[in-house]
């Protein structure tokens, strides 16, 4: 019986801010102009820091309905998960930003069911669109935000710096209508 408790003691902590966990708020959402793709930029509640992640455009048309709170005439893929998520009495208490391996991003989505807390591997962009339909905080863990800056030395220096000063420079008016 210990066990069990011991247990459920140790799934109840996942639920609240580990602390290597850095809150995050999405910042916004913009296009590279070097690749052309989609980034969503989070950026740590103290504004200090800024992690740009690169996502899918389906992925990024997902957070930007939710960012204009545009309403579809079907539900979408995340709006369908939300009302699962209800239906079943679960809540999203929140999303993670847990890896960063070979240049991919990886996260994990805490749900609480009953008091179980159940941890769901998820892409980032999925993370974040949960997380801003179900208002439910957003982390990243520090190791992930030191091996981004890391990884971005590692790679060419002249544009990494570019991209650093593009990103540290960002103001509203850049970011367009998907600024949170």
């Amino acid at each position: 019986m210990e066990e069990k408790e011991t247990l459920r003691e140790t799934e109840r902590s996942g639920a609240r801010r580990a602390p290597s966990e850095v809150e995050m708020k999405i910042r916004g959402l913009m296009m590279d102009p070097v690749t052309n793709m989609p980034i969503v930029i989070l950026r740590d509640i103290s504004g200090n820091t800024v992690l740009p992640i690169w996502v899918g455009v389906y992925e990024a048309n997902a957070i930007a309905l939710e960012i204009e709170k545009v309403t579809t005439p079907r539900p979408m893929t995340h709006d369908l998960i939300k009302t699962l998520l209800h239906g079943f009495n679960a809540a999203l208490r929140k999303v993670v930003v847990s890896e960063l391996k070979d240049d991919t991003f990886y996260a994990v989505i805490w749900l609480d069911r009953d008091g179980d807390l159940i941890s769901v591997d998820s892409r980032p962009s999925d993370a974040l669109a949960l997380a801003l339909r179900l208002d439910c905080p957003i982390y990243v863990e520090e190791n992930v935000l030191k091996s981004s800056k890391l990884a971005s030395t590692v790679s060419d220096k002249a544009n990494n710096d570019e991209i650093r000063r593009w990103l540290e420079g960002l103001n509203n008016e850049d970011l367009g209508p998907y600024k949170m």
